[in-house]
């Protein structure tokens, strides 16, 4: 049968701005969820005002990590310093794998109306850390979806589910799960996924219930959940959420920044190679 995960905690993050002014929320990097192995950092934006938005994420470095980007409305220009360009759309899912070293720009391509996006920051793993960069782009009609008895669609962007559809995004460093899915009044999504792997909910719209205990989620919530091989989600009203998983890396973390590394001496190397100019 499996163990069903259950809530462990629930967090709606803190209001802060990042990038040139973009205003956000941050939930996973935040005070009450500082980190949630592997994942470094978790926000939302979601910003009607251009004059707040318009700064968007000027030319910034990363190193150790992959950075995930979900244009839920608006769009964005993307150019990074391994010659990469290109518009990430409403539906669109941008993967940036920085390993040793990416500068990059995120920008408003836009002087008005909603600009709605999640970004989520992937630890890579130690032997990883300093691999070449790479870059992903997941556009929205590319992206496989299941639809389960007109109650359930599912859009699969990496992982793969147990009816064998696969995630667009290609990626081994932590075997990582990334759906949006969306449920109608009084549906249910029931899943397996590894039992070990970290997990959790966000809550775009409407309310969620979660595990056997029925833990309600609203929008704007991330739930931590148990370790378990089952996933059972239920809805009294049409929910639009995701679900997210990846394999906890249980190494140290050493950060500064943009930079996620597993020791004081590598970090101190990340920025020293970034003064010098070596991110190219």
């Amino acid at each position: 049968m499996g163990t069903t995960r259950e809530v462990k905690q629930i967090v709606s993050g803190i209001a802060t701005t990042d990038g040139d002014g973009m205003p956000l929320t941050r939930v996973i990097g935040c005070a009450y969820l500082q980190m949630l192995d592997p994942f470094i950092l978790f926000d939302i934006f979601d910003c009607d005002n251009a004059q707040e938005y318009i700064g968007g994420f000027p030319a910034h470095p990363h190193r150790g990590i992959e950075t995930v980007t979900y244009m839920l409305n608006g769009k964005m220009s993307h150019c990074d310093s391994r010659g990469h360009s290109s518009v990430v759309a409403a539906g669109d899912v941008q993967w940036v794998t920085a390993g040793k070293g990416v500068i990059h720009s995120e920008m408003p391509l836009q002087t008005s109306g909603l600009m709605k996006g999640l970004m989520l920051w992937v630890n890579l793993p130690a032997a990883q850390k300093m691999i070449d960069p790479k870059y992903q782009l997941a556009e929205a009609a590319n992206i496989p979806e299941e639809n389960r008895g007109n109650q359930c669609r599912l859009k699969v962007i990496a992982g793969t589910t147990t009816l064998g559809t696969k995630g667009i995004i290609k990626d081994n460093s932590v075997k990582p799960i990334f759906w949006d899915i969306q449920l109608l009044v009084n549906s249910c999504f029931i899943e397996h996924i590894p039992g070990q792997h970290t997990a959790f909910v966000y809550v775009i719209s409407g309310h969620v219930n979660v595990g056997k205990q029925q833990t309600t989620l609203s929008a704007g919530q991330l739930a931590v959940l148990s370790t378990g091989d089952k996933i059972q989600l239920t809805s009294s009203d049409s929910a639009h959420f995701l679900l997210v998983a990846g394999q906890p890396l249980n190494e140290p973390v050493e950060r500064a920044g943009p930079f996620v590394m597993n020791t004081k001496k590598q970090l101190n190397q990340a920025i020293d190679d970034y003064q010098k100019g070596q991110f190219i």
